[in-house]
C-alpha cells in the first residue's frame, strides 16, 4: 500500500510507522522530502503534522489534571482570570478541549510580529465574546484551540505547552517529536507542497505553499456519520464538501475565518517559514517523524504518559454530530477525534480507535484494544476535506493484518 500511494496517487515523500502491543512493526519511509533540491527523504526526517498536534496538545492538558493540577471541568477563568470577560466566565477547559467555547476565530487579523507570541494571540481571544453560548454546541477551533489551551499549559506549569511537552512527555521518552521545531530540526524538515487533486493520478499545477487558510476542492460521497470499511476509502459527502469548500473560498465565512488567522501565507514559503515551524502553535505546530509521532501513541496506549485510567476517559466522546465550522460530522473526547465523518476508520477500529487528522492528509491513530500506535507523515498535500485515502489505506491494511 505505501508503494501503490507512490505509483498512482501522486505522493511526494512520506514515512509511515506502527506499533502494536509495543513493538515496532512497520517502518517506512521513501520519496522526496524537498522537490525543489531532491533532497531524500530518509528515515529520520521530520515534516510538520499539521493538527494531528492537538492530540499531544490535549494529552498534556490531561497530564496536568492527572497531576491534580488542573480541573477540566472547572473554568478557565480560575486558572486564567483574564479570560473571564465578555461572558466567557463559565467556559470550562473541557469547553476548550472539545471545541465548545464558541471561539474558533480570531476576530483581529494577527500581525506577522505577533506570530511567535503566543501569549499576545491568547490575550486577543480572552478580550472576545463566543460566537455561541458554550456548550451549545461545537465547532472546529483550527487554530485557537492551541492558544487557548498552550495559555491554561502555561498559567498552570510555568512553562509553554512545547517547553512542558518536551520536558514531560518528548524528551523523556526519546521521541523524534518537537512542538516548536529547533533550527536544526527545521533545517532538515521536509518541505510540504499543495496541488494533490483528490483521487487524481498526477498533482495539479499550483505549487502553493500549504497553509491553514487554503482553498480546498470537495471530496466524494460517504455516508455521515459512519466508518470505513475495510477496502473501501471514501471522502466525507459531496454536499458536506461542497459546502467546505464554498465556506473556505469566502473569507467572510465561519470556516474561511477559522483556518485563516493567523495567516501563515504572510510568510514566504507559507507553513515552510521557519517562523511558523519555530513557533510551536499547540494546534498545529509539531513537527515530528513517523517514527516519532507514532512512538507518541504507543506510549500513550502503553500507559507512560497517562494512566489508562485517565486515557479510557478521555476518549470517551463528549460532542458528537454536525460541526460548525467544518460542516460535516465531528465526533470528540477530550481533545482527541473519534470515528466520523472526519476522522474515519476502518471498520474493526471504530469502537475503539482515536487521534487526530493533520490538514492535507496526513495522521496518528492510537488503539487500546488492539494495542495499536501508528502515524503517516507526508509533504504532498492533497485538497481532503477530512481525509487522505493514502492514510487511511494504510490504517486499514494494519487493521486487515491483525
Amino acid at each position: 500500500m505505501f508503494r501503490q500511494n507512490f505509483a498512482g496517487d501522486g505522493e511526494l515523500g512520506a514515512a509511515f510507522s506502527v506499533f502494536l502491543d509495543d513493538r515496532p512493526v512497520v517502518d517506512l519511509w521513501g520519496g522526496v522530502a524537498d522537490r525543489r533540491d531532491g533532497r531524500p527523504w530518509e528515515r529520520g526526517t521530520p515534516t510538520l503534522v499539521y493538527s494531528c498536534t492537538k492530540a499531544v496538545t490535549a494529552t498534556a492538558v490531561l497530564l496536568l489534571a492527572e497531576r491534580g493540577l488542573l480541573d477540566v471541568t472547572a473554568p478557565v477563568a480560575e486558572v486564567w482570570p483574564e479570560f473571564a470577560r465578555a461572558g466567557k466566565e463559565r467556559v470550562t477547559v473541557e469547553h476548550l478541549l472539545t471545541h465548545q467555547a464558541g471561539l474558533p476565530v480570531i476576530e483581529e487579523p494577527v500581525p506577522v510580529e505577533e506570530f511567535e507570541d503566543q501569549e499576545a494571540i491568547a490575550d486577543r481571544l480572552a478580550g472576545q465574546a463566543p460566537l455561541w453560548e458554550p456548550g451549545t454546541g461545537h465547532g472546529y477551533h483550527a487554530l485557537t484551540y492551541g492558544f487557548l489551551l498552550g495559555e491554561v499549559i502555561r498559567r498552570v506549569s510555568g512553562k509553554r505547552a512545547g517547553e512542558f511537552v518536551s520536558a514531560e512527555i518528548a524528551d523523556p521518552l526519546g521521541l523524534e517529536l518537537w512542538l516548536g521545531a529547533p533550527d536544526d530540526v527545521a533545517a532538515r524538515a521536509a518541505r510540504l507542497s499543495g496541488g494533490l487533486r483528490l483521487g487524481a493520478s498526477t498533482p495539479a499545477t499550483s505549487e502553493k505553499p500549504a497553509a491553514p487558510g487554503a482553498p480546498t476542492t470537495p471530496g466524494k460521497p460517504g455516508a455521515p456519520g459512519q466508518p470505513v470499511a475495510p477496502g473501501n476509502v471514501t471522502n466525507p459527502g459531496a454536499g458536506a464538501g461542497e459546502a467546505f469548500g464554498r465556506a473556505m473560498r469566502d473569507g467572510e465565512s465561519l470556516t474561511g475565518r477559522a483556518m485563516g488567522n493567523p495567516q501563515v501565507t504572510k510568510l514566504r514559503g507559507g507553513a515552510n517559514h521557519p517562523v511558523v515551524l519555530r513557533a510551536g502553535w499547540p494546534a498545529i505546530g509539531v513537527v515530528a517523524t513517523a517514527l516519532g509521532l507514532a512512538g507518541f501513541y504507543r506510549h500513550l496506549v502503553a500507559g507512560r504518559i497517562l494512566s489508562p485510567e485517565t486515557l479510557r476517559d478521555a476518549v470517551r466522546p463528549r460532542v458528537s454530530g454536525p460541526d460548525r465550522v467544518l460542516l460535516l460530522d465531528s465526533s470528540f473526547g477530550l481533545g482527541y477525534m473519534r470515528p466520523a465523518q472526519a476522522f474515519p476508520v476502518p471498520e474493526r477500529g471504530a469502537r475503539t480507535a482515536f487521534g487526530h487528522t493533520g490538514m492535507g492528509g496526513s495522521l496518528s491513530l492510537g488503539d487500546m484494544e488492539h494495542g495499536l500506535g501508528m502515524a503517516y507523515t507526508m509533504n504532498r498535500m492533497t485538497d481532503a476535506v477530512a481525509e487522505s485515502p493514502r492514510a487511511h489505506r494504510l490504517a486499514e491494511a494494519v487493521y486487515a493484518s491483525l
